[in-house]
C-alpha cells in the first residue's frame, strides 16, 4: 500500500515548528499509521513550495490513497503556496483517489469543490476542542464507526468552513465549528475530512501551543507568558504519564484524546474502508 501525505506547510513554517519541538505535521500520520499497518510506505509531497514542480496524472495514479495535513496558511488568500493546493485537490477529485484531510486539508477540499472558507467568528479553536458531536448522517457513516456520539478532539484553527459545495455532508460540529468533519463527493472523487486533528497527540498539540505563545496571550487564552508555559508544562507533562489522575482532572482531559485507539478511529476507518479494498 502507498500512500502519498501532502505537508500543506510553507517551508518557514515548517522550520519554525521543528524548532518548537514539534513533530512534522506530516511525520504524524506516518507514526500513526505505521503502528496500525507496517506495510504501508509513504511518500511526502510539499505542494506549498512553490519552487517544487507540480506531479501529473500519471504519478498521481500510483498511489492508493492521499492525505493533507493541517497548515498555517490561510485557504481563501490569492498566494499561490494556497492555490496550487486548491488546483491538486481538483486533480484528486477528477482522478477519483481516496483522500482524507485533517483541518487545513478539508478546508483545501473544500474549496476545490466549490464551497467557501474564512476566519471563524468565533476566533481561534486550539488544544482541546470540546464536545464534538456527531450528526444523524454522521451516526450512520462508516468514517465513525466505533466511536462513540460526542469525544472530545485536538484542534488548531483561526478559520474554518462556512458555505459548503454541492455533494458535501456535515458528519459532526460543536458550539465553536458548526462543521467539525465531513464528506464530500465531487466529480469521480469520495473524500473524508475534518476540522480537528485526530492524528494530533498530546504532546505535539503542546508543542504547537508553544510555537504561538505570544498569539495566545493576545487572544485570552491565558493570562500571560508564564501562565501559557506553565499549562504547556502540565499538557507535557500529562503526554509522558497519561495515568496521572490529578493532571486529567485539572485539564479536562480523558481518554477521547489520550487513548490513540480512540482518538484516531476516523483515520484507521479511512484506511479500511477507502484505501484498503
Amino acid at each position: 500500500m502507498r500512500l502519498c501525505i501532502i505537508n500543506g506547510y510553507p517551508r518557514e513554517s515548517r522550520a519554525l515548528l521543528a524548532q518548537a519541538g514539534a513533530c512534522g505535521a506530516d511525520e504524524l500520520f506516518v507514526r500513526l499509521f505505521g503502528r496500525a499497518t507496517p506495510a504501508i510506505t509513504f511518500e511526502t509531497l510539499y505542494l506549498a513550495d512553490v519552487d517544487r514542480s507540480m506531479p501529473d496524472h500519471q504519478w498521481i495514479d500510483g498511489f492508493d490513497g492521499f492525505i493533507w495535513t493541517g497548515s498555517n496558511l490561510t485557504a481563501y488568500e490569492d498566494d499561490p503556496r494556497v492555490t496550487r493546493q486548491i488546483a491538486f485537490a481538483r486533480g484528486l477529485f477528477e482522478a477519483g483517489r481516496p483522500t482524507f484531510g485533517s483541518c487545513w486539508g478539508a478546508q483545501i477540499a473544500v474549496m476545490a469543490a466549490g464551497g467557501e472558507v474564512r476566519k471563524s467568528p468565533r476566533g481561534r479553536e486550539i488544544g482541546v476542542g470540546r464536545k464534538v458531536r456527531l450528526t444523524a448522517a454522521g451516526r450512520r457513516h462508516p468514517m465513525y464507526a466505533g466511536k462513540p456520539d460526542v469525544f472530545d478532539v485536538f484542534a488548531s484553527h483561526l478559520d474554518e468552513m462556512t458555505r459548503l459545495p454541492d455533494g458535501a455532508t456535515v458528519l459532526a460540529g460543536n458550539e465553536h465549528s458548526e462543521v467539525q468533519a465531513l464528506e464530500i463527493r465531487h466529480k469521480r472523487g469520495l473524500f473524508w475530512g475534518t476540522q480537528y486533528h485526530a492524528e494530533f497527540d498530546l504532546y505535539h498539540v503542546a508543542r504547537v501551543m508553544a510555537s504561538r505563545i505570544d498569539a495566545l496571550v493576545r487572544e485570552g487564552f491565558f493570562a500571560d507568558g508564564a501562565a501559557a508555559r506553565a499549562s504547556i508544562a502540565q499538557l507535557e507533562a500529562l503526554a509522558l504519564a497519561p495515568g496521572r489522575k490529578d493532571l486529567r482532572w485539572i485539564l479536562g482531559i480523558d481518554d477521547d484524546v489520550l487513548d490513540d485507539a480512540v482518538r484516531s478511529r476516523e483515520l484507521t476507518n479511512w484506511l479500511g474502508r477507502q484505501v484498503a479494498p
